[in-house]
């Protein structure tokens, strides 16, 4: 009898972990990023912040219980899906979010198709993710490799720059990042001259600076993100390659500026999805997300993401009556349009990409700045049929031609 009872257990407790969220009533959200470095300040604690407060915000109208946890996936897809796995069979979690580091992104998209449970990609870049790698579980938020490649080299490209040498993160986000841009600079007549790849986390550039810069390019591209991009703009910098060639970040967030300096910062160009203070709403929100950030750190647009991602993805269950079958879930977020402070009115396409204009931003000056988070100012909006790859072109199989 005792053996007896002791497999019944087991037999239970296998049974019973995929329904652990609905039996004990609790809706769980994991906030999945790099907690500890090279993108700690970009997505980090923060997302984690934006996470709760659209909990807080959903329930003013709605009394679910939900909570929210997180994990360091340190940048390894091996660490994240391991974190994913545990979360899902084990820990009852239900949806994760946030995800920067495309290797990493990739994989957990694999494991919730898997477990059918949701995944939504706020730090996340590939365009593969609603791509060949779309699936019915997956949801793409604020941006991704084709918006920021395409946008960032049809401006450059508008002034005349014509020659481009990459440099680029090693891994499936850079990789992706550069192929945009590539092809938008050769469908325009441009030329790749070359390209050189750094490892992830790396802090020492000049090898890879100094091949750009004796390659007499236009421009020098970063294909990088995070503090990759704020260390190589700065030694950039020190090797005065600007006096003579054209600096562009491909991927330039809030959080580089101060780190930089408006002395160094002033004049680059980025493209982000959201920032702080274009509005009313936005400052009321991005003040109260800074009021309980550590560093006292303003929003950047993937924070500001999660924040949009977590509150539709709570209406939809709600709509749904339960978060247990993740496809039904996104059928439904995709079904229901967007609505929220941050990023207003939007869509989820049939491949998982949500839309919404994107902002060609400029850094200002140290004249025109008023303070350490008075960082852009809007150049241009980009809207929704220029920021996002045509829904034909990406080869989803969701989508049907």
């Amino acid at each position: 009898m005792p053996q007896f009872r002791t497999v019944a257990t087991i037999l239970f407790a296998l049974i019973a972990t995929p329904l652990y969220a609905e039996t004990n009533g609790v809706l769980r959200i994991g906030v999945l990023n790099d907690m500890s470095s090279v993108y700690s300040d970009f997505q980090g604690p923060g997302s984690v912040i934006a996470a709760q407060m659209a909990v807080e915000d959903f329930n003013k109208q709605s009394k679910r219980k939900v909570e929210v946890t997180s994990g360091d996936h340190q940048n390894k897809p091996d660490i994240g899906a391991g974190i994913a796995r545990r979360w899902l069979d084990v820990e009852g979690v239900d949806m994760i979010v946030d995800m920067p580091n495309s290797a990493v992104a990739l994989a957990v998209g694999d494991i919730v198709r898997e477990k059918n449970k949701v995944a939504i990609g706020s730090g996340a870049g590939t365009a593969l993710l609603t791509g060949a790698k779309c699936s019915p579980n997956f949801v793409h938020w604020t941006y991704d490799t084709w918006a920021m490649g395409h946008a960032s080299a049809r401006g450059v490209l508008a002034s005349g720059a014509k020659t481009w040498f990459f440099v680029t993160a090693d891994y499936a986000f850079g990789h992706d990042l550069e192929k945009q841009a590539s092809e938008e600079v050769l469908a325009s007549g441009g030329k790749i001259v070359g390209t050189v790849r750094h490892p992830l986390g790396a802090s020492d550039f000049s090898s890879f600076l100094l091949q750009a810069q004796a390659s007499g390019a236009d421009v020098v591209a970063l294909a990088n993100a995070g503090g990759d991009t704020t260390n190589s703009v700065k030694q950039a910098a020190e090797f005065k390659i600007g006096d003579k060639q054209k600096i562009v970040a491909l991927i330039f967030d809030l959080q580089s500026v101060p780190a930089l300096g408006l002395n160094t910062a002033h004049g680059l160009i980025a493209v982000n999805a959201f920032y702080w203070d274009m509005n009313d709403q936005t400052r009321e929100w991005s003040k109260r997300f800074q009021e309980r950030h550590a560093k006292k750190m303003m929003p950047n647009h993937m924070h500001a993401g999660v924040y949009s991602a977590v509150l539709h993805y709570l209406k939809a269950v709600d709509k749904v009556g339960s978060p247990a079958d993740g496809a039904a879930v996104v059928a439904a977020m995709k079904a229901m349009p967007t609505d929220d402070p941050l990023f207003g009115q939007g869509t989820i396409r049939a491949d998982g990409r949500k839309v919404h204009p994107m902002y060609l931003l400029e850094v200002k000056t140290p004249a025109e700045s008023k303070g350490e988070w008075d960082a852009f100012k809007i150049v241009q909006t980009i809207p929704v049929d220029k920021a996002f790859r045509p829904l034909n072109e990406g080869g989803c199989p969701l989508v049907k031609n």
